[in-house]
Formats: C-alpha cells, sequence, structure tokens
C-alpha cells in the first residue's frame, strides 16, 4: 500500500508478461528506459506496482509503461501507439491497464496476417472503359475453413496495406492480424485501386457538385453490378446486403456514401471516414429516395486537425440521413477525434474500432 511519502503506480497486464521486466518512463527521469530505479515489482499473475517517493517527482506527472525499450512500449487493444499518460502528484495513487506490447519493433502476430491475392493488374471497368489493380485480403485461415465470409469493398487501395505507399498506410493487413487475436478478423476485404491522376474524377458524384459532375455515377455502378459478382463467385462471401460494406476516406468515404445511397439493395454498412463533403454538401439529396429505407449501418469519423468544416460537415450529414430514415432503420456512430490529423495513419487506427461496430458488434 502507498505511504504520505511516495505515489504508487499500480499495472494489470496480461499473465504471460510475467517474464518480462517493466519499467516507466516519463518527465521525472527524462524518459530514460535503462533505469532501474523505474523497474516495477510484480506482486502476482499479471499484477506490478511501483512506490516513487514524491521528492523526486515534479506536480505533474507524464509517463509510459515499456519492457526495457521504446521497440517494447505499451499499445492499445488495436495496437496503436498510445499518448502519454498524464496524473498529479497530489493524486497519490494510479492503476493502469496495459492490454498489448510492441514485440521487437512489432505491433501485431505474424502469424494472423491475412493472405493477400492479387484479383488482377488489370481488372476491366467497362463502366469506365478503364483497368485497375484489385486485390482481396483474406482471413489468415481462410484456406483452411470452409467458412463463407462478409465483404467490405474499400477504396484507395493503394494506400491500405502497402507500407511504402507515398502518402502512408493504413495497414489494413496488420490490424487484421491484431484483429484476429479478439475474434473480429473473419470478413474478406476488397481494396480497390484509385485512378490516380482521374481519382478526383472518379469519386466525384455525377450531378453538379463544386467539382463540376464526376464519373461517380459510372464507379459506383461498377462496383456494385461488375466487381461483387465476380467477388462472390470467385470467393466463400455471404453475399446478402446484410453481410455487405463499402468504405473509404476523404474523396474514398464521399463516393462510398453515394455508393450506399445509389444501392441501398446492395450495401448495409457504411465506412466513411473524413469524406470531402464540402464537394457534395447535400449528397443525400441526389442519391435515392428515402421512401422504403432499409436498415443499414453508417460508421461516420471525422478528426478536429482536418480544417473547420471536418466535423461540422459529418454532423450535418447524420442529422439529414436521420431525418430521412425515421423509422429508424438507419444506425449511426460518430466518432469524433478532436486532434485526428487528414491521414493514413489516423484512417488505419479508425479501421479495426469501425469494422468491429459494422460488423462483430451483436448489441447493434
Amino acid at each position: 500500500m502507498r505511504t504520505a511519502s511516495c505515489f504508487l503506480f499500480e499495472l494489470e497486464t496480461s499473465v504471460e508478461e510475467g517474464d518480462h521486466a517493466i519499467y516507466l518512463a516519463g518527465n521525472f527521469n527524462d524518459w530514460h528506459i535503462h533505469d532501474e530505479r523505474f523497474q516495477l515489482t510484480r506482486t502476482a499473475p499479471g499484477h506490478f506496482e511501483l512506490c516513487i517517493p514524491l521528492e523526486e517527482l515534479p506536480p505533474v506527472l507524464e509517463y509510459k509503461y515499456h519492457r526495457g525499450s521504446w521497440d517494447e512500449v505499451e499499445l492499445d487493444q488495436y495496437g496503436n501507439e498510445v499518448s502519454n499518460r498524464m496524473v498529479t502528484t497530489e493524486e497519490g495513487h494510479r492503476r493502469d491497464i496495459v492490454v498489448r506490447w510492441k514485440t521487437s519493433g512489432r505491433t501485431y502476430p505474424l502469424e494472423f496476417l491475412p493472405r493477400i491475392q492479387v484479383i488482377s493488374d488489370a481488372f476491366e471497368i467497362p463502366q469506365l472503359i478503364k483497368t485497375r489493380r484489385i486485390a482481396a485480403l483474406l482471413p489468415y485461415d481462410y484456406d483452411t475453413s470452409d467458412k463463407r465470409y462478409p465483404v467490405l469493398y474499400l477504396q484507395d487501395g493503394q494506400n491500405l496495406f502497402d507500407d511504402y505507399a507515398p502518402f502512408g498506410s493504413w495497414g489494413v493487413d496488420k490490424k487484421l492480424a491484431i484483429m484476429a487475436e479478439r475474434g473480429t478478423h473473419e470478413l474478406i476485404i476488397i481494396a480497390i485501386d484509385h485512378a490516380e491522376d482521374e481519382r478526383i474524377e472518379e469519386f466525384t458524384p455525377s450531378y453538379r457538385t463544386r467539382l463540376g459532375v464526376g464519373q461517380g455515377k459510372k464507379y459506383v455502378s461498377f462496383l456494385a453490378d461488375t466487381l461483387k459478382p465476380y467477388v462472390d463467385s470467385h470467393f466463400r462471401t455471404l453475399p446478402e446486403r446484410e453481410n455487405t460494406g463499402i468504405g473509404g476516406s476523404s474523396m474514398g468515404g464521399l463516393i462510398s456514401i453515394y455508393a450506399g445511397l445509389m444501392y441501398p439493395n446492395i450495401y448495409s454498412k457504411l465506412m466513411i471516414f473524413s469524406p470531402s463533403l464540402w464537394v457534395a454538401p447535400n449528397i443525400h439529396f441526389h442519391a435515392i429516395q428515402f421512401q422504403d429505407v432499409l436498415r443499414t449501418k453508417v460508421y461516420l469519423y471525422g478528426g478536429g486537425a482536418e480544417g473547420a468544416n471536418v466535423i461540422p460537415n459529418i454532423q450535418k450529414l447524420k442529422a439529414a440521413l436521420e431525418k430521412q430514415g425515421q423509422d429508424q432503420r438507419m444506425q449511426f456512430e460518430l466518432a469524433i477525434d478532436p486532434n485526428g490529423e487528414h491521414n493514413e495513419k489516423r484512417w488505419g487506427e479508425e479501421f479495426p474500432r469501425a469494422i468491429e461496430w459494422l460488423y462483430f458488434d451483436k448489441k447493434n
């Protein structure tokens, strides 16, 4: 138990961590990782303690747990790096939980990585008279199972799993490996590359927008009328709308909204990250008529560091769609990160949360 002369840290982590030495690093020791004074003592399987004399501590403590190296630092449940923890010495006591750790600099278990199968480097898009690389990310145990799987169609395939993508990567393959440990990996991801210089045109809806009239109608027709039938005939999918979703970020998020509204008979799940709603702020008026709204789940994410209008725009979209679906058939999860930036890394961090809510949340 703590005394008045020290600050007590209590840590709970997995029992398997009993063989590892666990330390604190923070503003009280200049973030040194090789400071034996700040090694925690194991008090029971999965439980550790450290009591630091108050005279050695500043009024506000900023810290992280690690296992002797920054390549062995604490992570959140999805393998994301966590922000520095903070507490005041006045509290006298802090109880923390660490659910995952980096291992030799790796955030994910290698044995659970999905199998990535390039369907074609030049898949024909007859609606646009173009070709495109399309890949499938299959559950790691796909080949040893006879299961059928739900599907999510994701835009901007170049940025989803390539570690060397010029604008960064979501790391979807690595997130799926982590999710496999949680039992939420059993779906197929179809990654559709964007059209490079013609990406904006393809992802712009086919009515008068702030960027003119785009090719969006032809593109979403390709997804629903050409690509989905191919995927359903070549992979063990659950083809019903209840098991089919679409998603993307930025302009990819905008075209995913458009696809979901144009083809409500195809998609029951929309994963929309930081959509470029400034291009088409009234997108919900230009797609389907809402006389017969089908049960649909919509995950909307926006970050406060993406621009002044991103969060207000997705809030307005949510309100508009809720008004149209007054029979409660449209269900929303609105995720706001006040500090979220407009980039692939942040969207990758949000990906597993969205997937679990859209596909694996039994309460909804």
